[in-house]
């Protein structure tokens, strides 16, 4: 099973270093590198300050670490460091780049590499594929610009077997969900994610999802949750983290929550609460970590932020249909209202992606008036109209920082369209938690973007900067890391991280893109 420090991370301060007056140093010198990255700043992933070290490496794969000015290494291509940061890349375990991966035109991930990202995860919030060997074939074929893990969706098992069927499984259909899952895992997935507050997945019970996950603890893999509630929504924020951590217990699992947070005015403070609940579970033995995005805002399609449950079940034209029955009006009214109301209020609700451009930045409100509609008839009109994002202003900041010092939360983006957390997580969480607000050190934050997301997810030789290890390196300007992203411009690439190595090749010099794919799907 993949362990994950049951109570408090803390990664031993441990780095190779080869001197020169040793004989294996001596073996080595007399061979010439590939690339040889010298005179930087180096934090390895695990060492809490920075080491004046040379980052060897051969052809994938780290073949040396060497305190600068001790060596006599020969290299064929040498980067000089002076004055910057070198790192491992950084691992995002919650993305929803998929699609992009797949494109021909996208691939490159190019908004995750100038963030200093070289690894992603997919399937996140119980939408991964379910056949992950056609995927992974597919992702192989196209060429890929950071490497590639999947996660296998709780919701798309359920959906590819039973449809949107508002109902709990039948003990056949869990049978063909777990033989699906048994396959998906056997072919390289990581894990089962489950999005329990979306449609499928919100309408199974809990012991389907332990079936589930007990099937992915077989093949070593982690449950990643959406959960069921991070607001007031059904069963609360804390009943939601209570499930989670029941599910983890019954299935032998380690739980990692996605993009923790206490959303909503209704559960602000509540992160007081879920902190002490997590590490009462982890004291009793339960493996647990989260990720986090460093933003107040969270992002979703419109339809999943204030549309019933109900509403949504079985097909589009079936919620279409209902959404539009004359019986349903005063319902629908009322708890379409109610959810806005969880979420800030309708001049909190942004639009970000919609099929008039015209509407896109205008809040839910603006549009209503501009519609002359009433709210929740505008927020009707819009869902039928296609997919419509949302980005929405609903998390306290004191509750952000509550969670993001905590040692078992690592960084990541949940990027979507609309949302600058697609381009500017990273960075964003630099600049304002390290450099402006110094909640975090900088090795606090390089650790928790690499060796830790690595050890959760089970990713080995990966994350660090050590011998034998996978060649994921990045190297970055201390002052110029930052976001260029934000809400009005969304999709502008980050500036600082200056070099981009992936699998050993260099595919951003001086952050210029050369188009070389080096990432590789990974299991």
């Amino acid at each position: 099973m993949n362990v994950f420090n049951k109570t408090v991370i803390s990664l031993a301060i441990s780095t190779v270093l080869l001197t020169a007056c040793s004989t294996e140093e001596q073996k080595v010198t007399d061979k010439i590198v590939d690339l040889l990255i010298t005179k930087g700043s180096v934090y390895t992933g695990e060492n809490e300050q920075a080491q004046q070290l040379d980052v060897a490496i051969c052809q994938q794969v780290i073949c040396g670490l060497y305190v600068t000015g001790e060596h006599h290494l020969k290299a064929k291509r040498t980067i000089d460091a002076t004055g910057k940061i070198v790192s491992p890349g950084f691992i995002d375990p919650h993305t929803h780049s998929l699609a992009e991966l797949l494109s021909k035109d996208k691939n490159h991930n190019l908004n995750y590499l100038t963030q200093g990202v070289t690894t992603v995860v997919n399937g996140n919030d119980g939408g991964g594929p379910v056949d992950i060997k056609a995927t992974a074939e597919k992702l192989t074929q196209n060429g890929i610009g950071t490497n590639t893990a999947l996660l296998v969706g709780h919701g798309s098992l359920r959906e590819q077997v039973m449809g949107r069927a508002e109902r709990f499984a039948t003990s056949e259909e869990l049978s063909e969900m777990s033989a699906l899952l048994t396959t998906a895992m056997e072919a390289g997935g990581i894990g089962l994610s489950t999005g329990l507050y979306y449609v499928p997945g919100s309408y199974a019970n809990t012991d389907e999802v332990i079936t589930l996950a007990k099937i992915a603890s077989h093949y070593g893999g982690i449950y990643d949750t959406h959960l069921r509630d991070e607001s007031t929504f059904t069963i609360g924020f804390t009943a939601a983290l209570d499930e989670a951590i029941n599910i983890a217990d019954k299935a032998d699992i380690h739980l990692h929550l996605a993009h923790i947070k206490a959303l909503g005015v209704d559960v602000w403070g509540q992160s007081k609460q879920a902190i002490e609940t997590i590490t009462q579970a982890q004291q009793k033995g339960t493996s647990i970590s989260a990720d986090q995005y460093p933003w107040l805002a969270s992002g979703t399609k419109l339809r999943s932020a204030v549309m019933p449950k109900w509403v949504m079940a079985d097909s589009t034209e079936a919620f279409h249909l209902r959404l539009n029955k004359a019986e349903f009006t005063e319902q629908l009214a009322a708890e379409i209202t109610e959810n806005i109301r969880r979420r800030g209020g309708p001049d909190s609700l942004y639009i970000t992606e919609f099929s008039d451009k015209s509407l896109v930045s205008l809040n839910l409100l603006q549009v209503s008036e501009l519609k002359n509609l009433s709210v929740v008839d505008t927020a009707i009109w819009m869902v039928q109209q296609g997919d419509v994002r949302v980005a929405s202003f609903n998390m306290s900041p004191e509750d952000v920082e509550r969670f993001m010092v905590q040692p078992w939360v690592v960084t990541s983006s949940d990027g979507t369209n609309g949302h600058p957390r697609k381009y500017a997580s990273f960075p964003q969480k630099y600049q304002t938690y390290v450099v402006d607000k110094k909640l975090l050190t900088i090795a606090e934050f390089i650790n928790r973007s690499s060796s830790q997301t690595a050890k959760l997810l089970g990713l080995d030789e990966r994350g660090l900067l050590k011998v034998g290890y996978q060649a994921d390196v990045i190297v970055f300007d201390q002052q110029g890391f930052a976001p260029k992203a934000n809400f009005s411009q969304w999709n502008n690439y980050s500036v600082g991280v200056e070099q981009v190595i992936v699998n050993g090749t260099l595919v951003i010099e001086n952050e210029k893109f050369g188009g070389t794919l080096a990432g590789k799907f990974i299991q």
